[in-house]
């Protein structure tokens, strides 16, 4: 018989921990029947405090809600812990514990009689090689986590390491899906990334995690740790990249930013596992991403991952399979669930079986619970022998009726469902054909304001050159345009027909040449124009306009004034990088009128357009 009393399971993370109070349902499932959260500040990341940060939190953690249950089982934070895949070569039963005690050996980082350390066969490669798991904890950390415990009133069963207890949970959840599946848990000072495929799984710790954000945020913005984390959390979210404006928010500006350089170093090293696992270990590319740990809860996180990786992306949800308690607040849960992906692994160690079964717990400890936990079920199996020969006719004939029943029932809804479902996708095709004419229609209103929109940006760039130079001349400035020349690519022909073709008469050399064997542009913005028809394959589309200025002579007051004056105005425009492209202007031909006799001097801009214009709009 199962243990239907309740239990409790923490997971000491670097800087926070979770605790959760779980009970063994009577069809052999897991209930979730109370959980919570405490951080450990900065406390919890350094060694030398981390022991009494720990046990400050869990009493705390534990004086917040009622939890009834005093046996606990412990999850060790990633960074603390040294886990390994080796392959054994084909052996004799026998020998196989010989063999990885020397693996162990030769692997693990420390001596064996300063760590505690435990292994798991999870199956054997087609070539008969032993697919082992190997886990190492040093001793001292296992006692520390042991004295947390007990000051706080509780008695430990086992201690397990992140990487089993993420297996463990995803198993438990997702066992059905097929191909490749990757599953990366981002904590605070470390990242899991595991990979299972065909019921075998291989995991890599990876030294990158969502701290390094608080640090190069704190540095940089010249803030204290907690500060830092706090403002992380309330307002961080992970910049897109490209050309998306900043927020107003600098502190939102420098976290997005940072974030985004910690999660491409973390990209890095994904993708360089990847490659490792396809190629040592011989398993396919990834279908999917599940994305694990506190740390992914980070805005635009999930869209990071599926720009890079090119993979569908989602958050890993390991309450799937479980009961949770009524009075739990399910939406409160539902933000968090990705982050109890090992709080869940723990709680699954309790039922019969799992697919990881590690204990770091010391020998002497281990052998005593062994024993204990073997009493019960003794006795619990030779009576459910004796009751399971009565009791299987009369239960499987009950079963089948009721299901039977259940499907009678059910038939009527489904059908009904399928109707609905018709009509649903029928809506749905409805709408995208009016929201494609929505945007139609919009594009032509974006492109009736164009031009306003141009001269207005004209404008605005001129003056602020002329309040820049005034400034720094400490002199009366005036720029102004005195003609704006929209210009066709060399070789392509206007409409005779089109307004504005007598603006295009400028001499070729100042014309950027033609690409090679490129077809004309068919219409503004991909969309053909009513009236561009163009003899000779001739175009109205421009993506360039030559400006040509006029300004106050400088040169009295400075020899190069007249060249920086221009410059800046070059380098003004490309700044707005919302309407022209940086590359494509610049000053254009020499700057004439420079002599001290004469009062203005012009000069030419060549301006590219970031969006190509169709002059017959």
């Amino acid at each position: 018989m199962l243990n239907k009393k309740s239990f409790l399971v923490v997971d000491f993370g670097a800087t926070n921990l979770k605790l959760a109070e779980f009970e063994l349902t009577e069809a052999g499932g897991l209930s979730l029947r109370q959980y919570g959260f405490k951080s450990l500040g900065q406390d919890g990341t350094q060694e030398a405090t981390r022991e009494a940060a720990m046990l400050k939190g869990l009493q705390e953690a534990l004086a917040e809600k009622s939890y009834n249950a005093r046996n606990v089982n412990i999850c060790a934070p990633g960074y603390h812990t040294f886990s390994k895949f080796v392959k054994l070569p084909p052996v004799d039963t026998s020998k196989v514990t010989q063999i990885i005690q020397y693996e162990a050996q030769q692997n693990v980082p420390f001596p064996l009689e300063e760590v505690v350390w435990d292994y798991q066969i999870l199956g054997a490669a087609p070539s008969g090689e032993l697919e082992v798991l190997l886990v190492a904890i040093k001793s001292d950390i296992v006692e520390g986590l042991f004295k947390t415990a007990e000051k706080a009133g509780l008695r430990l069963q086992l201690v397990d390491v992140s990487p089993a207890a993420l297996c463990n949970s995803f198993r438990y959840n997702y066992g059905d899906l097929e191909g490749c599946t990757m599953l990366l848990d981002i904590g605070a000072k470390t990242s899991n990334l595991l990979f299972f495929e065909k019921g075998n799984v291989y995991s890599r710790g990876i030294n990158i995690g969502a701290n390094a954000i608080t640090q190069d945020f704190a540095k940089e913005s010249k803030l204290g740790y907690e500060e830092a984390e706090r403002l992380k959390i309330e307002e961080g979210f992970v910049s897109l990249g490209g050309a998306y404006e900043e927020p107003e928010n600098p502190h939102q500006a420098a976290i997005s930013k940072i974030a985004r350089q910690v999660l491409t170093r973390l990209h890095i090293q994904v993708n360089q596992t990847i490659q490792f696992y396809r190629g040592q270990q011989g398993g396919s590319p990834p279908d999917r991403l599940f994305l694990s740990g506190g740390a992914t809860s980070m805005p635009y996180t999930a869209q990071f991952f599926s720009e890079k990786l090119n993979l569908p992306v989602e958050y890993f949800n390991p309450l799937r399979n479980l009961q949770i308690d009524d009075s739990l607040p399910r939406e409160e849960l539902a933000k968090v669930a990705h982050s109890l992906g090992e709080t869940v692994g723990l709680g699954l160690r309790n039922l019969a079986h799992c697919p990881v079964e590690l204990n770091l717990m010391p020998k002497s400890s281990l052998k005593r619970q062994e024993f204990n936990q073997k009493k019960p079920y003794l006795v619990a199996s030779v009576f459910c022998l004796i009751l399971v020969v009565f009791a299987f006719g009369w239960f499987y004939e009950r079963v089948a009726d009721e299901k039977q029943k259940a499907l009678d029932q059910l038939k009527p809804t489904v059908d009904q469902l399928k109707r609905d479902d018709q009509k649903t996708k029928d809506g749905v095709a409805s709408l995208k054909k009016i929201q494609g004419e929505a945007d139609l229609y919009f594009e032509w209103m974006e492109e009736r304001v164009f031009w306003s929109s141009l001269l207005t940006t004209f404008r605005s760039s001129l003056m602020a050159v002329e309040e820049k130079k005034e400034k720094e001349f400490n002199t009366k400035t005036g720029v102004w345009i005195e003609r704006l020349t929209p210009i066709v690519p060399q070789g392509y022909l206007m409409s005779a027909a089109q307004p504005g073709a007598s603006m295009l008469a400028i001499s070729p050399s100042t014309l950027p040449p033609a690409p090679t064997g490129a077809a004309p542009p068919r219409g503004g913005r991909g969309v053909p124009s009513k009236g561009g028809s163009v003899a000779g394959g001739g175009t109205n589309q421009i993506d360039t306009i030559l400006l040509t200025c006029r300004s106050v002579n400088l040169t009295s007051i400075k020899s190069d004034a007249n060249t920086v004056l221009a410059e800046a105005l070059a380098e003004e425009l490309r700044s707005r990088t919302n309407q022209f492209v940086a590359d494509g202007t610049k000053i254009a031909g020499d700057i004439a009128g420079g002599d001290v006799t004469n009062l203005t001097f012009t000069f030419q801009l060549m301006v590219k357009l970031a969006k190509p214009v169709n002059l017959s709009q």
